[in-house]
């Protein structure tokens, strides 16, 4: 008989989460390394994606069927019991017959001789309360995958983790200001991000390190980062590429529930506010608009905390520092008294378009225009703000 297979690792790995991607990827690379500790070829994948309690109680006397069946060839039988959707509240889960095997089968991982098994089970959502999950917990090694959600204050540093370990598997390393433009074009989305490092690594070719200019170059923007691209025109004061964005929202609003006119007017004062804000801290000398990404990030962090709103809506520290460091560079694009007339232009356009019957493209194109291209937006002093932005329909 062979002898049992010798790792350090725990005989049994239970990856869950909402983040597919990574639980797969994760899963895989487990799958992978205890084969090949194993050796022998008659390991198994188990699909335990259940429509129902009968799919479900198959699945389970699979598995427990495994589990029984010993190794032929190798040292251990490896067996993966993958896409399980009936450990939490689902319907499936909640079915009597279920939750009974469940509790069966946890029973008997509690009493098996795991010298020669290794068992991997891949999951969505699981119930921490049940017996199953703690008898697994107890076991092994259990590793809970979520994705970054953008409620998260620390989306941003998870994602760039996961970016660097990413870039680092393939002999790679990234500019600072290229990882933070990179996070920021994908948003909290493990998937694409591995998909555009990826594309970056072979634009790269044999170079190893990236830049700003590779991420300019090849990775695509996400939805979210596409809302952004309007703000950034109006900070970079090109007029084309404001009105070239509007029209590409606008064109997206009777498709997307969660996106309006007035949420896009919303998005040119925050930038604007920003810009004003970080021209008062040029001001008071906390930061100078020559500075790098890396000297940027630690004259933010030694502000004084009580100098700056409490309102994380308002407090640049609360924000990514790229998207920050972005707003200061633009903000020599315009005088303090032209960022505060905009905020009395966006102030009227709010209130044309809540409370007049006037075209919502042609409000906004109207105002873009006031601050970003006129004669009358670019020298203080010429723009007459009492004049109505336009005529009722």
């Amino acid at each position: 008989m062979p002898a049992p297979v010798r790792t350090a690792a725990r005989p049994v790995a239970l990856l869950f989460g909402d983040d597919d991607y990574t639980v797969t990827a994760r899963a895989r690379k487990r799958f992978e390394q205890w084969t090949r500790e194993a050796g022998g070829f008659d390991h198994e994948v188990i699909d335990a994606a259940a429509a129902n309690a009968s799919e479900a109680l198959r699945a389970i006397a699979r598995l427990r069927e495994a589990l029984q069946t010993l190794p032929f060839f190798g040292n251990a039988r490896v067996i993966w019991f993958k896409n399980c959707n009936f450990l939490a509240e689902e319907r499936t889960a909640q079915a009597a017959d279920v939750t009974d095997a469940l509790a069966d089968l946890a029973r008997e991982l509690k009493a098996l001789d795991w010298s020669n098994v290794r068992l991997l089970i891949t999951a969505g959502k699981v119930d921490k309360r049940r017996v199953f999950y703690k008898t697994l917990e107890a076991l092994g090694t259990v590793e809970q995958h979520d994705c970054p959600s953008l409620q998260d204050a620390n989306w941003t540093a998870q994602m760039e983790m996961l970016a660097e370990r990413a870039l680092e598997e393939r002999g790679r390393s990234i500019a600072p200001e290229a990882l933070a433009e990179l996070i920021e074009r994908v948003g909290p989305n493990p998937r694409q991000l591995d998909s555009e490092i990826e594309k970056l690594t072979l634009y790269a070719g044999e170079r190893r390190h990236l830049t700003l200019e590779d991420v300019t170059a090849v990775c695509s923007r996400n939805r979210l980062a596409r809302a952004f691209a309007l703000a950034d025109a109006l900070g970079d004061r090109d007029l084309a590429a404001a009105l070239r964005h509007l029209d590409e929202e606008l064109a997206t609003i009777p498709f997307d529930r969660e996106k309006t006119e007035i949420g896009l007017l919303y998005g040119l004062i925050t930038k604007v506010r920003l810009m004003l804000l970080l021209k008062e801290m040029t001001r008071e000398g906390w930061m100078r608009p020559d500075m790098d990404y890396a000297r940027f990030k630690a004259a933010l962090d030694r502000i004084p905390p009580e100098r700056l709103p409490d309102d994380p809506k308002y407090n640049p520290r609360a924000l990514h520092p790229w998207p920050v460091y972005r707003a200061l560079n633009q903000s020599r694009h315009y005088t303090t008294e032209e960022l505060v007339r905009a905020l009395e232009v966006l102030l009227r356009c709010n209130r044309d378009l809540v409370s007049r019957q006037l075209d919502e493209a042609l409000v906004l194109q109207h105002a873009l225009v006031r601050i970003i291209g006129t004669e009358a937006a670019a020298k203080p002093g010429r723009a007459d703000l009492s004049r109505p932005v336009l005529t009722a329909r």
